[in-house]
């Protein structure tokens, strides 16, 4: 294992890195700055601790964002045979299943519930 210093937000970190992975590791450390950086620059939100939890909202949001248009890429490259890209009733399934559309609803209602008006994901 190799250690690196990185920078996030003007302060140090060191962190512990799997060798042959510092190119990985150095473009995440890039992505978060640039998402707390972003925040903090907004100039709505001050507490480093909540710019972390927005940053890390946002990039989650970002990889779920992806992963839904894979699913849709998928959805339609079955949608060219119609037995398998639709249901019983004829109608095209959902994306996404029941549970995690439920799942990912009460989600963004638990974290505008958290965050308040100040910290809207930007």
């Amino acid at each position: 294992m190799k250690q690196i210093e990185v920078q996030i937000l003007q302060q140090s970190y060191l962190l512990t890195c799997p060798e042959g992975h510092e190119s990985r590791l150095l473009d995440a450390v890039e992505r978060v700055d640039t998402a707390m950086t972003r925040i903090r620059d907004a100039g709505k939100v001050r507490a480093r601790e909540r710019i972390a939890v927005l940053a890390a909202l946002n990039l989650a949001f970002e990889i779920a964002d992806r992963e839904a248009a894979d699913l849709a890429a998928g959805a339609a490259a079955k949608a060219a045979s119609p037995a398998i890209a639709t249901g019983s009733t004829g109608q095209q399934e959902n994306l996404l299943p029941d549970e995690d559309q439920q799942r990912l609803h009460g989600l963004v209602q638990r974290l505008d519930q958290a965050l308040g008006d100040d910290g809207r994901l930007l």
